[in-house]
């Protein structure tokens, strides 16, 4: 009887494995859009301080916090005023009465009490970079490289006209570094609109191919490379009133930086953080906006390193002198307080851990509430910090990776975890009561999946390497796997975090299940979110201490029985291209298979911006520059190099990839090349299915 148990069992659980669902590599590539992703409450927001709104089945549904009421605006509130309506649109902007929204080339204010429109604003139908200002009701918007508003009474007022090509106005500069990521910056009272402009005129011209006509047609970008001429920057402040433009009077012949612009309260002056090119270096300085002349200098930050300014100043609750600043002068990005007459008041936070972002005040303005990862840096918290004494509350204690919306005295938390698909709550601050609004359901239930564990490992300096390893579905520990490392390591970046499958691409899951691979990811000295001694060790040696780390993980892996020390293969994109093909050039007994894509090759062919604030100049750091070149070492490759390029990308060119090509071809030593003709820096939409289909044919061919 014991015995027929026994088979019973087995049986059992065969017929469970065989019942579930598998993934195929096309559902797991594009899992967003096959329903494989946890399903949360569509374009939740804030309507006021008690109230918020999301949609559901084509409607808008618009809760009360406090009065616990429910109303709901439907298709039918729209037709009348837009018939032939087949969806409710897309908000920008709701309040108790009205929702902004954009319907082709127009910004219609629709008061959805009375069913009618409020009013509406046209553009021009070739706009980009619109920026709405729902206090001056107008729009700020780009065409080419001009600037221009428009508002009910006129569709486009021009703000600059330039006709040489080499100035931009209206648009980001300095190619979307030190956090600046828009090009216009409305005043708190509408009256002004200060921009930012730049002048490429010595930028060299870098020369991408346009394949889809016939012939292919050159189409060349600015591109200011590390070493090289860069752009010049200034700040023009247009006054809706008068319609006079006035520049800040700023000399950038010396090619630096102008970032962080924000606006007093009172608009009557603007602060700019202004970044020597060097980034060793900056000035935070107070400009009057009707002179256009500084009034002085509020602070300035100095480091050996480097300096990243990247967050703007928060003036605190009724006060038009007083406000918050970021920074990591400390080793840790924490808050301190200064005023505009450039006194410091203190700091208010001393976290041995990252604050990411200020999200603004509680209702008495006694309270500021933040974003920060807290103890453990894989997650990501809010926080309520007394303005008084620092006194910190965490406010989603729950462990994850908490995204918050502030308003008033409560909070929108969305939040994730290993094991936690999604959980949206409403959090009374003050009181930390939490409202469960909604419980993503796991929607890969029933699939065959691997299993997904976080783990650290210690650098040799003793940082914890935060790690993320998945094992095959059905794992046996008895057998021996083969193994893909897939790795990033750069700054700004962060892959192992305690999130919904610990941070790990859908494909991954799909590659350990199908196809019996161990996955593994390691965040090595350099990457994010945790501080400036982990992430300044690259200074002028890039890749170097990322490999080193990398290189534990791996002897981590050797060292577990069921792991195939034979079969180890990397991949990565970007910088993680970069790193894939260091990790096997420089290290090729380690490695029998890279995948590189979109890999920066040589640091001299990347852009001033960011190389040169972790590379410094190649005049500067030849020998840096020279030792984390990749085509040094193209002849100590024993396994297999597949590199991978748009050939189009804009932001790591092509010329990374033909320079390698071209030393191997030089040397005699065969490697592997594929394009994706008109892709970018990534391989977008339904063709990221053969990039990825390519990517892991590869590794399963070669990693033997």
């Amino acid at each position: 009887m014991k015995k027929i148990s026994i088979i019973f069992s087995i049986l059992f659980l065969f017929q469970g494995y065989a019942q579930q669902k598998e993934l195929s590599l096309n559902d797991a590539v594009l899992g967003y859009y096959k329903g494989l992703h946890p399903k949360q409450l569509s374009s939740l927001q804030w309507v006021s301080p008690t109230k918020y709104v999301y949609t559901e089945a084509n409607t808008y549904i618009i809760k009360d916090v406090e009065k616990k009421t429910s109303e709901k605006i439907t298709l039918a509130n729209f037709e009348k005023a837009f018939p032939g309506t087949k969806r409710i649109p897309r908000i920008s902007s709701i309040d108790n009465n009205t929702i902004t929204f954009r319907k082709e080339n127009t910004q219609y204010h629709f008061n959805y009490k009375t069913k009618t429109i409020a009013s509406a604003i046209h553009f021009d139908s070739t706009a980009q970079n619109n920026d709405y200002n729902s206090t001056a009701k107008a729009i700020a918007y780009t065409i080419n490289n001009n600037l221009y508003l428009a508002t009910k009474n006129d569709p486009k007022t021009t703000i600059t006209s330039f006709t040489d090509s080499n100035i931009v106005a209206g648009q980001a500069i300095a190619r979307y570094e030190f956090g600046i990521s828009k090009g216009t910056f409305w005043s708190p009272k509408g009256t002004h609109l200060a921009f930012y402009q730049k002048d490429e005129t010595h930028v060299a011209d870098y020369p991408l191919v346009d394949i889809t006509r016939t012939p292919a047609s050159l189409k060349s970008i600015k591109y200011p490379m590390a070493g090289q001429k860069s752009e010049l920057a200034k700040i023009g402040v247009y006054n809706l009133t008068t319609q006079q433009t006035t520049y800040l009077n700023i000399d950038t012949s010396d090619e630096h930086y102008l970032t962080n612009l924000s606006w007093t309260p009172d608009g009557k002056h603007v602060l700019v953080a202004e970044v020597n090119r060097a980034q060793d270096h900056f000035d935070y300085n107070l400009y009057n906006v009707t002179t256009g002349n500084k009034v002085r200098t509020l602070f300035s930050e100095s480091n050996g390193r480097w300096v990243e300014p990247e967050n703007d100043a928060v003036f605190l609750p009724k006060s038009t002198t007083d406000f918050l600043w970021m920074s990591e002068k400390d080793g840790f990005k924490n808050i301190y307080q200064y005023t505009t007459s450039g006194e410091f008041i203190k700091q208010l936070t001393d976290f041995k851990f990252i604050v990411k972002s200020i999200l603004g005040f509680d209702t008495s303005g006694k309270h500021v509430i933040i974003s920060a990862t807290g103890e453990n840096p894989t997650e990501m918290h809010t926080y309520k910090v007394s303005l008084k004494s620092g006194k910190t509350t965490n406010l989603t204690p729950a462990n994850g990776t908490h995204r918050t919306q502030l308003k008033g005295n409560y909070l929108i938390d969305t939040y994730s975890s290993l094991d936690t698909p999604g959980v949206t709550s409403i959090v009374n601050i003050k009181n930390g009561k939490e409202t469960i609004l909604n419980a993503a359901k796991n929607p890969l239930e029933g699939y065959k999946l691997g299993t997904t564990t976080l783990l650290k490992l210690k650098s040799k300096d003793g940082f914890d390497l935060h790690s993320r390893i998945i094992k095959p579905a059905n794992f046996d520990p008895s057998k021996k796997y083969p193994v893909l490392v897939y790795v990033y390591g750069g700054t700004h970046a962060q892959l192992v975090t305690n999130t919904w499958l610990g941070g790990a691409r859908l494909w991954m899951q799909w590659f350990a299940a199908q196809k019996d691979y161990i996955v593994f990811t390691l965040d090595n000295r350099g990457s994010a979110n945790r501080g400036f001694a982990f992430e300044s060790v690259i200074h002028r040696t890039a890749g170097d201490a990322g490999m080193e780390d990398q290189l534990i993980g791996v002897e981590y892996l050797k060292s577990l029985p069921y792991v195939d020390a034979d079969r180890i293969a990397v991949h990565g994109w970007s910088y993680g291209g970069f790193m894939t093909s260091s990790l096997l050039l420089r290290h090729p007994k380690v490695f029998t298979t890279g995948v590189a894509g979109g890999p920066v090759t040589d640091w001299k062919f990347y852009e001033a911006m960011y190389g040169e604030r972790y590379m410094d100049t190649p005049q500067e750091n030849p020998e840096g520059y020279a030792n984390s070149r990749i085509g040094k070492y193209i002849e100590n490759l024993e396994g297999k190099l597949l590199l991978i390029h748009g050939s189009v990308d804009p932001t790591v060119v092509p010329q990374h990839s033909m320079e390698v090509l071209k030393e191997a071809v030089e040397k005699g030593v065969q490697l592997d090349f594929f394009t994706y003709p008109m892709h970018e820096h990534n391989v977008r939409g339904k063709d990221r299915v053969h990039l990825m289909q390519k990517v892991l044919d590869y590794v399963l061919e070669h990693n033997q």
